[in-house]
């Protein structure tokens, strides 16, 4: 369900990309360095978004180094990272065992069963550093789990749970900022969400598997109707987002909430798969 908040790389200037890439890149290292190779493997864009927001509001001591690695063995890239990458790569190992639990009760796929087993020795780690953000993300999905075997088709109501459990992954510290981050986040995590659920239709319905939108995707004029919708969620997002006093990486994130993450939207609208 992640990997939606991206760059659109086309608008970003040069030095913007190298800096955005330096976090992607940095989070990597956090990865790796705190549970090896799987957990370099649990990285995503979105996490890395998260780093770039809370490093712009709290600007903690950040390193920057030029470095080797499996990936990039022939050059050295750049790594940047801070103790907030350290706490989205935690963030990640609790989000990478919840998925793969989903895949295994959902689906009863064996990749979901090992995965778990790989992942629950990290995962209690984590709980134990952060008990608060793994209780209620163990609590919202508990709770789209019951929505979803309820069959829910309402999208304002299905995607809350998951809009609980981003806003809870961006209050790092519960602090003033919480007060616009926790909307921003519900909002930013509706629209994951739903976007999820809107480009899986056709998969979904193959396989048989819980999705909203089977019915209503049939309906004449159904893509128009979720772009507003969509536009809308994320539009709230933006709004909170806008109301944090952030400087430092401005013009990457505005890029990736203005434009990167839409272009999921214009593809599928485009694309005329339904």
């Amino acid at each position: 369900m992640f990997g939606y908040v991206t760059v659109n790389k086309p608008e970003l200037k040069i030095r913007e990309f190298e800096r955005y890439r330096g976090f992607y890149c940095g989070l990597c290292h956090c990865l790796k360095e705190k549970y090896g190779i799987t957990g370099q493997i649990t990285l995503t864009y979105d996490m890395t978004f998260l780093v770039l927001l809370l490093s712009s509001l709290y600007e903690p001591h950040t390193v920057q180094v030029d470095k080797r690695c499996v990936v990039h063995p022939l050059g050295k890239h750049r790594m940047i990272f801070n103790e907030i990458s350290e706490y989205a790569a935690d963030m990640n190992i609790l989000l990478t065992y919840d998925h793969l639990e989903d895949d295994w009760k959902d689906e009863k796929k064996i990749r979901g069963l090992l995965g778990m087993k790989v992942y629950s020795g990290k995962k209690k780690k984590v709980i134990e550093r952060y008990p608060r953000q793994a209780a209620v993300i163990e609590d919202a999905l508990s709770e789209l789990a019951k929505i979803e075997q309820e069959n829910c088709r309402e999208p304002d109501v299905i995607a809350r749970p998951f809009g609980r459990l981003m806003e809870e992954l961006f209050v790092w510290k519960e602090d003033s900022f919480q007060n616009i981050l926790r909307p921003f986040g519900f909002y930013l995590g509706k629209y994951i969400y739903l976007l999820d659920a809107y480009e899986d239709v056709e998969k979904d319905r193959k396989k048989g598997c819980f999705n909203p939108f089977l019915e209503n995707s049939k309906e004449e004029g159904f893509d128009e109707r979720m772009q507003e919708v969509l536009d809308g969620t994320l539009r709230m997002a933006i709004i909170e987002f806008e109301k944090l006093p952030c400087e430092q990486d401005l013009e990457i994130m505005r890029n990736i909430l203005y434009e990167g993450v839409r272009t999921h939207i214009k593809k599928e609208v485009r694309g005329g798969k339904r």
